[in-house]
């Protein structure tokens, strides 16, 4: 005959409440090791549709001072759809703008919609015509 193993009743084998706490340190360490470096890599994602944009702006500009001689400070004279923002519905995260032209300059600026880290700065872009892009305030 067989001895069978032979329970208290009403208890079942499981883990103590030690090793659950146990568990769950070291799982909340290894989440808050991760999480600043997926911000980071957010920001940089979201940073590249600021880059493009802008030298989209950028060509078009150009396009526009061989055409008239002079830098338009209107976006839609040079010919650029600005994607719709999140603020109207849209999915892009940044606004884009001219913030100077004339005969020989233009500076055109992305500003950030939302705060991508939550640190209360938003990610700023400019280019200019010489087609240095450059973050000029970082998130």
């Amino acid at each position: 005959m067989k001895k069978n193993k032979i329970f208290k009743k009403g208890y079942l084998k499981a883990y103590s409440m030690t090793e659950v706490i146990i568990v769950l340190i070291i799982i909340g360490v290894l989440y808050y090791m991760v999480v600043p470096n997926q911000s980071s890599v957010v920001s940089k994602a979201k940073a590249i549709e600021a880059q493009s944009m802008l030298n989209q702006v950028y060509a078009l500009q150009k396009s526009n001072f061989y055409q008239n001689s002079k830098y338009s400070s209107n976006l839609i004279d040079i010919g650029f759809e600005a994607a719709q923002t999140i603020d109207d519905g849209g999915q892009a995260v940044y606004r884009i703008e001219v913030v100077e032209a004339g005969t020989n300059t233009f500076l055109a600026r992305a500003t950030a919609l939302s705060d991508f880290d939550g640190d209360g700065i938003y990610n700023v872009w400019e280019i200019d015509e010489k087609k240095i892009l450059k973050e000029v305030t970082k998130d």
